[in-house]
């Protein structure tokens, strides 16, 4: 099949995995989300329903659209049920908003077993991290400020540029961010490194840098993941991949905290650092994924995005450069319970195509759980596309 031939539209091969009463639990919560009372209240509702021992209502709907499970093996149905339309799962453990040394010591070795979980298995092409779910916030706030302030390229000054009483949280959270990185490229598994706030960004793009440089000798295992919504991603992209010191690989997403970063710039007065609209992002975007397939010969990516225009553009390039389809230096991820008309559709045409599954306890997840509905009501057409598809594709059922 050509990419003339592919077409997003085509809800048959978008939602042929989901029963009849699969779509219609869809259609019911994507409809729901047009409440603003429901996602204003509806994480506290969630908590109180689990602690009244009500949690199978949660795991029922909006856990069991957008999660796998509350654990790995919990996860196999969702990895099996992908891989028969040839789409790949990216295990994320998800618990969100924890921080002390021994959480941080437990995340990570969660991910080493989705590493090993992963490792020769063709179904889990991908794993992923949060470095903040290995190393403090507050340390990786002021190690991006000293970074910045003293354009340190080194991650080896790091340490010594910080205060005392942040020295050990960073050789702690460094050295578990590198047993990941290296467990990953040793067990020949590709892994992300997720983006987060652009102040925390600058620490984690120097550990990710650091990691492929020492990994990504033959080919990329560690992907660092830029949000093009920032206007200062694209440059750093160009400037990166100039220096040519290894395969680089990245994940490119539009970006999942704007307003936190409008708010922020402008409560301290600096800079924002986001996009001035939409338009913006989308362009650099774009850029950001034609340069890196000119460079695919140093460059990986994983076109992560629920965008139409993107993906075609990824696939109209793949066609262009004569690369073969089959390949996962050049993918598309979406995320489990979203944009199937895109997922599905890029896999029966024969695209590397991956689901992101996050996976955790039903109250440790709440908060990402929160975070998904609050960005399909927020996106601009994003939950009103979903439910027009799934409508789209009952109706069509029907005839």
């Amino acid at each position: 099949m050509s990419t003339s031939d592919l077409s997003f539209q085509n809800t048959s091969v978008a939602f042929a995995h989901k029963s009849n009463g699969e779509l219609n639990k869809a259609r019911w919560l994507f409809r729901s989300f047009n409440y603003p009372a429901l996602l204003t209240y509806g994480p506290a509702m969630a908590k109180a329903a689990v602690f009244l021992g009500l949690k199978f209502t949660i795991k029922k709907t909006i856990f069991q659209q957008f999660c796998g499970g509350e654990n790995i093996k919990e996860c196999d149905n969702a990895i099996q049920n992908l891989a028969k339309s040839g789409i790949g799962t990216i295990l994320d453990y998800s618990v969100e908003g924890e921080e002390s040394e021994v959480t941080f010591d437990a995340t990570c070795e969660e991910v080493l077993k989705t590493i090993q979980r992963a490792k020769g298995n063709t179904d889990i092409p991908f794993t992923v991290f949060k470095t903040t779910g290995i190393c403090s916030s507050a340390v990786l706030e002021e190690a991006s400020h000293v970074i910045g302030q003293n354009a340190i390229v080194d991650i080896q000054l790091v340490a010594n540029a910080l205060s005392v009483e942040n020295q050990s949280g960073w050789k702690n959270g460094f050295a578990r961010f590198m047993k990941l990185c290296q467990s990953a490229a040793e067990s020949k598994v590709r892994i992300f490194v997720d983006a987060e706030e652009s102040w925390l960004q600058a620490a984690i793009d120097l550990m990710a840098t650091h990691a492929m440089e020492m990994l990504n000798k033959e080919q990329a295992w560690v992907y660092n993941t830029l949000q093009m919504y920032r206007h200062d991603r694209l440059a750093y992209l160009e400037r990166q991949v100039a220096e040519g010191k290894c395969h680089y690989g990245y994940k490119l997403v539009r970006g999942a905290y704007m307003e936190k970063e409008r708010a922020r710039a402008k409560a301290m007065g600096y800079q924002d650092p986001i996009q001035p609209n939409k338009t913006a992002t989308d362009a650099d975007y774009n850029r950001a994924v034609s340069f890196c397939m000119e460079n695919h010969h140093r460059v990986a990516i994983c076109i992560a995005t629920h965008n139409e225009q993107s993906s075609l553009l990824g696939t109209e390039l793949l066609n262009k450069y004569q690369l073969p389809k089959a390949d996962w230096n050049v993918s598309f991820s979406q995320l489990l319970g979203m944009s199937d008309h895109i997922s599905f559709n890029l896999s029966n045409s024969g695209y590397k195509v991956s689901k992101y599954v996050p996976y955790g306890p039903v109250l440790s997840v709440i908060p990402y759980l929160t975070r998904r509905a609050q960005e399909n009501s927020g996106m601009a057409g994003q939950m009103g596309r979903e439910l027009a598809l799934i409508e789209a594709e009952i109706k069509r059922r029907k005839s």
